[in-house]
């Protein structure tokens, strides 16, 4: 499988939220801890006829967004859907939000938030259409795993937003991580691992895309990605 996406020749492709264009406006931890009382309490959801010029378009969800730049890709890609990011690092989301602006994109948007809190009311059942969780935040000590992004409710509540048929894309180049979050998809029956249950997906299986700035790290050090693929079924 090659890590790219297959884009059309008259599409150009602006990828500028940089590491040193967000440090210039605030500082960033690397991580938060999601458990914090700060993260707790559930966000208000928009207006999303207001937010998106156009609501009825299929929505991409990136859970994790960090600072932003796969989904600001694939909205410049994608122009036929909507793509939301959640990120609990709100410096990076008001950067990621005025680099959509100065762009001009009206199929993108970013929100902060902690997932596991604000996700059930953010969107209404069936209204999404696509999930990626990428290289998600890995909390090694066992007494912090309960940070991790995934965790059992996160999949129920996708199960209740996802259409029939979406697809959801997980990677993680730390194994216990990537084994963590096809466990907890392969728990629920809502949902059909495509490369069997128990499994990663390989590339045959994995689709095509366009790789994040950890991914393409990773690759160029020679090092495993693992990913899973599933369906809701």
């Amino acid at each position: 499988m090659q890590n790219s996406f297959s884009q059309p020749n008259s599409v150009e492709i602006v990828s500028n939220i940089s590491n040193e264009n967000v440090s210039k406006r605030a500082r960033v931890r690397e991580h938060v801890n999601p458990l914090a009382k700060k993260y707790s309490v559930a966000i208000a959801p928009p207006v999303w006829t207001e937010t998106y010029v156009d609501w009825s378009k299929p929505l991409s969800l990136d859970i994790g967004s960090a600072r932003g730049r796969y989904i600001l890709q694939m909205a410049q890609l994608k122009p036929d859907w909507n793509f939301l990011g959640l990120e609990i690092r709100e410096p990076l989301v008001d950067r990621c939000n005025e680099v959509r602006d100065e762009l001009g994109l009206t199929n993108l948007h970013y929100i902060f938030c902690n997932a596991n809190v604000s996700l059930a009311g953010l969107l209404t059942k069936g209204s999404l259409h696509e999930v990626t969780i990428q290289f998600p935040d890995p909390w090694f000590k066992r007494r912090q795993q309960k940070r991790r992004a995934v965790q059992p409710e996160l999949v129920a509540t996708l199960a209740e937003l996802l259409v029939t048929d979406a697809p959801i894309f997980l990677q993680s180049d730390i194994f216990e991580v990537a084994e963590d979050m096809r466990q907890h998809f392969d728990a629920n029956e809502s949902f059909i691992n495509l490369a069997g249950a128990g499994s990663f997906a390989d590339e045959n299986t994995f689709p095509e895309h366009i790789p994040t700035e950890r991914e393409n790290s990773v690759i160029s050090q020679g090092l495993p990605i693992y990913r899973a693929y599933f369906k809701r079924k």
